[in-house]
């Protein structure tokens, strides 16, 4: 194959040599308005030496011809194997591609398009650019994209130079009912009802049905059935059992004839807070702790805090007038007996017995525990004498009883091996630094779990389990220099933090807890334990086969480990007596929920192309040239344009006005201008 043309050369920039050809018209027309005899001659010696400043040459070259390369991407992801969707799309591309292959100067290039990473979906336009940066462009004829239209990258379309053909996948019978879930916060708070937004729709060709069946499930429990309608938002009130992380599942039973069920189950995952944590705190008298206890519950804006100090006990008599008093009157009847179910979380701080709590309330209080409530009790050196709090009904709920001894000595408090697997107490850094405090009361340990210890090893901190209720034994009033920093202080805010919260039944701190993080398509498997050894988890997904995972202790009390879940769903994790469930991915993911094969989303880039949408199921279509510009694409065919490319193999080049060629006619023709003219003026 070759090809010849003239090309240029300029040795002067083009507007110079426009410039100088004006010259040379002006010129021209001068010597014609003289009415000179030989104007024509110097027109055109003008013309040669313009025409040789353009240095033209005569340029040949030897082509080799090259194929047109049709891009034809199979899509592979997940909603291509719906139905019978893989393999009609496999036996199209085959066919599609003989017949490209067996055209005369083309060739192919198939593209299979799989599942994009995570839940990216359908990556049809990341594929294509890939593919294109890795052709000649100008070689290019054509694009052919088998799927079912679902994608999720159009805004990586590139700028195509040939036309784009939709082979659409599916039927047009086809219906799908997909659960979308509109509006489901991350947080709510216990004890009020959350408003989730759902929505029932049928796409493609639904049979018309109006309602439909829900099942709703919370933390994996035996689902419940509702009638709902369908293509209408529903509000569901819930209100979450328990704190911490709440799994709700949503599932619409598979219909006959819908494509799939993949996307009629939702998962929704919040976590559940308390509102307000209201606190009763009960000062015996004033002393120098009772601001840090103050201050600990009040720098927490969620906590509501009710304190007394028992400024004036009955027994005192010094003749002031009741009437004089600016003293309020401890309200016992109505907080231990009316209203002692309002709070989470009761604090006897260096309480005694002086008849301003008589027993029947302190029963109450005891009650109150078993019931679920909690209460801690911060002992001073009262709590040693006849007038301790343990001399009391409170006595059985009190994991210790004192002895009546009274350490008055520096010591370091310390966690004790129990603490260091304990949530309360593990973790707290520093413990070789930690101040000294100066007095503790000695106690026998009668239930309980002692996680600190101070004096000898005595009990200083022991935690403890009644009924539905927990209770907690600080025997020592010294807590607070810490907080002022005496000899370097230590976590007592933490401490105390984490103590109020391990009551008032915070998940984060349960000692005996299983759980789950997960991240994509892994969970990370923990589970915490008082006990030295934990046994496998099973785990349980979507398809129901029990997996064992084993556990790793990586701190104490801590044992963790990972699974990578086959499936996205809901999972199930036992061990023990333990029970929890977790969600892995979507619900539904990308590529389920729209299912319905469809050309809409393509439609602006093939029209732009010229190109069209055709549906396999009446055939695979023929292949016809187009030229550049025109409908690429009609019933029963596609298009592709032809691109003539082409390599070129050598290139000569041969000067048109060689500079001997061009001296030699300006000459001639200069002369011959003079000659003539000067006849002229002597024939005059």
């Amino acid at each position: 194959m070759n090809a010849a043309q003239i090309v240029f050369d300029p040795l002067l920039p083009w507007g110079v040599i426009f410039g100088l050809g004006a010259l040379a018209l002006a010129g021209v027309v001068l010597a014609l308005w003289r009415g000179l005899k030989g104007w024509w001659l110097r027109a055109l010696a003008a013309l040669v030496v313009i025409a040789a400043l353009t240095q033209p040459s005569w340029q040949k070259e030897e082509r080799a011809p090259l194929s047109d390369i049709v891009l034809m991407l199979v899509d592979e992801t997940a909603s291509q194997r719906l139905a019978e969707r893989a393999g009609v799309t496999s036996a199209a591309a085959d066919d599609l591609e003989a017949t490209l292959r067996a055209r005369p100067n083309t060739e192919v290039r198939r593209v299979p398009v799989p599942d994009g990473d995570g839940d990216a979906g359908s990556q049809l336009m990341t594929a294509l650019s890939a593919a294109m940066a890795e052709e000649p462009r100008g070689r290019i004829a054509g694009v052919v994209l088998l799927s079912d239209g679902r994608l999720h990258d159009l805004e990586r379309a590139p700028d195509l130079p040939a036309p784009l053909h939709l082979l659409l996948t599916g039927q047009e019978d086809d219906w799908d009912r997909r659960l979308i879930v509109r509006n489901a916060p991350a947080f709510a708070i216990l004890g009020e009802p959350v408003e989730l937004t759902l929505r029932i729709e049928d796409d493609g060709a639904a049979p018309g049905e109006t309602t439909t069946d829900i099942q709703i499930s919370v933390d994996g429990a035996d689902p419940e059935s509702y009638r709902v309608p369908i293509n209408e938002d529903l509000v569901l009130p819930i209100e979450l059992p328990h704190g911490g992380l709440n799994v709700i599942e949503f599932v619409v039973p598979e219909a006959d004839g819908e494509l799939t069920d993949r996307n009629n189950r939702a998962l929704v995952q919040i976590n559940g807070v308390r509102d307000r944590l209201r606190v009763l705190l009960v000062s015996g008298e004033p002393h120098a702790g009772g601001r840090t206890w103050r201050n600990l519950l009040k720098s927490d804006s969620s906590v509501d805090l009710v304190h007394f100090t028992i400024l004036r006990p009955p027994e005192k008599q010094d003749g002031v007038p009741v009437t004089e008093l600016s003293l309020i009157a401890f309200p016992t009847r109505e907080l231990f007996l009316e209203k002692i179910e309002d709070f989470d979380l009761i604090i006897f701080d260096r309480y005694k017995r002086r008849g301003i709590l008589p027993a029947i309330y302190l029963d109450n209080v005891r009650n109150y525990v078993e019931q679920g409530g909690a209460v801690l009790v911060a002992a001073g050196k009262d709590f040693a004498s006849a007038d301790s709090i343990y001399r009391s009904p409170l006595a059985d709920i009190i994991p210790a009883e004192p002895t009546a001894r009274v350490i008055e000595r520096g010591y370091r408090p310390a966690v004790t091996e129990m603490g260091e697997r304990h949530p309360v107490t593990a973790g707290l850094e520093g413990a070789e630094t930690w101040g000294r405090w100066l007095r503790q009361v000695e106690v026998e340990p009668t239930s309980g779990d002692v996680v600190m210890q101070g004096v000898d090893d005595k009990p200083l901190l022991i935690l403890d389990r009644v009924g539905e209720g927990r209770v907690a034994l600080l025997a020592s009033d010294q807590a607070w220099l810490w907080n002022r920093g005496f000899e370097g202080g230590g976590p007592q805010l933490e401490l105390l933090r984490r103590l109020a919260h391990w009551m008032m039944k915070e998940p984060e701190l349960e000692e005996e807890a299983l759980w789950a993080e997960p991240t994509g398509q892994t969970m990370r498997i923990i589970r915490r334990s008082l006990s030295g050894d934990v046994g496998n988890v099973t785990v349980i997904g979507p398809v129901g086969e029990p997996v064992e995972v084993p556990l790793e202790e990586v701190s104490p009390g801590r044992f963790e480990g990972t699974f990578e879940g086959p499936e996205i769903g809901l999972y199930r994790l036992t061990e023990s007596d333990l029970e929890t469930v977790v969600g892995l991915g979507p619900s539904a993911p990308r590529e389920f929920i729209q299912t319905i094969a469809s050309g809409e989303a393509l439609t602006p880039l093939i029209d732009e192309t010229r190109g069209g949408v055709l549906r396999l199921e009446d055939g695979v279509p023929s292949v016809r040239n187009v030229r550049p510009g025109r409908p690429a694409a009609g019933r029963g065919w596609i298009g592709i344009t032809p691109r003539e490319a082409f390599e070129t193999l050598d290139v000569r080049q041969t000067a048109l006005l060689p500079p001997w060629l061009v001296l030699l006619l300006a000459a001639a023709l200069i002369v011959g201008a003079w000659l003539r003219e000067g006849r002229a003026g002597a024939a005059a």
